[in-house]
């Protein structure tokens, strides 16, 4: 670890263990600097860092403080304990039911996947779409046809290679989103009645490319803030005939955990003595709240195993569904798939994106994204702390927009999603997070919708209904 991170870590577990409590005054950046010998620069790193957690706030000269929420240790779920065996997945009538509503614009919609619309600038990829396809050369239509455009997969593998991650070029597949993408690498290295394992709990649509290609599912422990339990995932390799891991080390869904770096680097290399691929979703990897971007598992790759999957989808553009994946060793596995199903992306929106990227100022709408959503979680949360009835958890993710909410065992989560729905909201109940329908008490909600005028009183409304049956 960073010392700045390390020097993060310890106050936190002061908040945790309410050695600082709520309202109290940290150590001035001069103090901090002195008596721990560290530089000014890593002790407002650390701060950064602790404030994007959600734990501390800076007053206009005055300092920072620890944040009025409630203290974060009491406050955070548990984590879970998946059942040993693995099963077959039976999840995409329930999926159809819950969600169908959140697409209608009278409903307000926490249980999307996707943040708002309003935080996108699509204004400004129209306009990058005339000139773009303007300059097009006829014949390049059809020889990238399957991979995708030449300069998008270049502009993305120079994101790859500023990052820190080195790939090879012809490892880059353009796709009809991210889903597309998981799905195809997800078929290159599994067979009907194959075990893959999945976080605990996991994302519903990875629950369904499970159960269309009729794959068995065995979950892996996942700590609410540091993601994959290493020790449990080692367990289920040994127990299991395990073909592939679908992980979503960064910015989880729905958790939000992150997986610190030294425990991706870990699991790469537990992986690569087993020979089992990772199917890595990085779909919310730009949306961090801190100094820099966590780096994915693919940075530790060496073996090809890593097969990164990412997309524009929830970043910057989310109907374009343009994703990609960096399948390693798979790649031309992969690419023949794709050519035998949905042969290629539709090109318009790669030369939109393409242009947007070059010319469209795409770093600058990132940093503007990430301060709302960081600001979107602390306004969440303190709804969530004012309306919402004794004995709730919350994660405090540090990226992302999505937070999972524990509630007390005898609230139904299901009922409290038709209760909301009644009233224009939705909800994503937790029954749709594991193959086996557990966390029936509790919900995915998504902050990500923090500017619409209607949302401090769903969240509210929320609380109501679920403080309702404690008291029924």
């Amino acid at each position: 670890m960073k010392r700045y991170e390390q020097y993060a870590d310890e106050i936190a577990e002061l908040i945790r263990t309410q050695v600082l409590r709520s309202g109290d005054r940290l150590p001035s950046v001069r103090q901090a600097s002195s008596s721990r010998k560290i530089s000014p620069s890593t002790v407002f790193e650390a701060y950064y860092l602790l404030e994007a957690r959600g734990l501390i706030q800076a007053r206009p000269r005055s300092g920072y403080y620890v944040n009025a929420l409630r203290s974060f240790g009491a406050n955070e779920p548990a984590t879970a304990q998946p059942a040993a065996q693995s099963s077959h997945v039976e999840i995409s009538e329930l999926v159809f039911q819950v969600l169908g509503s959140t697409r209608q614009p009278d409903v307000v919609p926490l249980g999307s996947a996707f943040p708002s619309p309003q935080l996108f600038p699509l204004e400004k990829l129209a306009r990058s779409l005339s000139p773009a396809m303007r300059g097009l050369a006829p014949q390049r239509i059809v020889e990238e046809l399957t991979e995708g455009s030449e300069r998008l997969r270049r502009q993305i593998g120079l994101r790859y290679v500023v990052e820190g991650t080195g790939i090879d070029a012809g490892e880059i597949i353009i796709t009809n989103g991210a889903m597309e993408a998981l799905n195809l690498c997800l078929q290159a290295v599994t067979r009907p009645g194959d075990v893959v394992a999945v976080e605990s709990p996991t994302f519903y649509a990875a629950l369904q490319a499970l159960e269309r290609l009729q794959l068995k599912a065995v979950e892996v422990a996942t700590h609410p803030r540091h993601g994959i339990e290493l020790d449990s995932l080692a367990q289920v390799l040994q127990q299991h005939p395990v073909r592939a891991c679908w992980f979503m080390p960064n910015f989880q869904n729905p958790l939000g955990s992150l997986m610190p770096e030294e425990n991706k680097r870990a699991l790469v290399e537990l992986l690569a003595r087993h020979e089992v691929p990772l199917i890595e979703d990085d779909v919310y990897g730009e949306l961090y709240h801190g100094l820099r971007r966590p780096p994915p598992c693919k940075a530790f790759d060496r073996q090809g195993l890593v097969m990164h999957c990412n997309s524009f989808s929830k970043c910057l553009a989310p109907g374009y569904r343009v994703g990609w994946t960096a399948a390693g060793r798979f790649a031309q596995k992969v690419q023949r798939l794709k050519l035998m199903t949905s042969l290629a992306t539709a090109v318009p929106t790669q030369e939109a994106l393409s242009d947007y990227l070059q010319h469209g100022g795409y770093d600058r709408h990132l940093r503007q994204l990430r301060q709302t959503l960081a600001d979107s979680q602390t306004r969440a949360l303190r709804g969530i702390a004012k309306h919402f009835p004794k004995g709730t958890r919350v994660t405090r993710p540090e990226g992302g927009y999505l937070l999972w909410v524990e509630l007390p065992e005898q609230v139904d989560a299901l009922k409290l999603h038709r209760l909301a729905s009644s009233q224009n909201i939705s909800l994503a109940p937790g029954h749709l997070f594991s193959a086996d329908r557990r966390f029936a008490h509790c919900l995915r909600l998504n902050y990500g919708q923090a500017g619409d005028a209607r949302f401090d009183d769903a969240i509210r409304t929320i609380g109501q209904l679920a403080s309702a049956q404690l008291t029924a």
